[in-house]
């Protein structure tokens, strides 16, 4: 983040223990001065269907800023690379936003 940038964003990503893209994903964010809330999955069927049908995706981490997904780790890292990540995580949550299962 540039200097005197805050992070505002509300991060929540889905992950499983035994997943290096996971680790990847929470190192960036951790790098970034992102809080984030670790939402485990490993033996929750019904994350997982849910995961499926919010992002289209059956894999781990999935990562969600202010409750809309933006993929995984790959994903992340590309905003990342673009730039596009900072205006992220510095915009706030809408006060009416849905919670994301956990």
């Amino acid at each position: 983040m540039p200097v005197g940038s805050a992070i505002s964003a509300k991060v929540t990503i889905y992950t499983t223990g035994y997943c290096a893209y996971c680790s990847a994903a929470k190192r960036l964010l951790e790098q970034k001065g992102a809080p984030f809330e670790e939402i485990r999955c490993d033996d929750r069927d019904d994350l997982r269907e849910w995961l499926i049908s919010a992002s289209g995706q059956r894999t781990v981490p999935q990562i969600f800023i202010n409750g809309q997904s933006v993929g995984g780790y790959s994903e992340l890292a590309a905003l990342q690379k673009a730039g596009r990540l900072d205006p992220l995580l510095a915009t706030a949550p809408a006060p009416d936003g849905a919670a994301l299962p956990g």
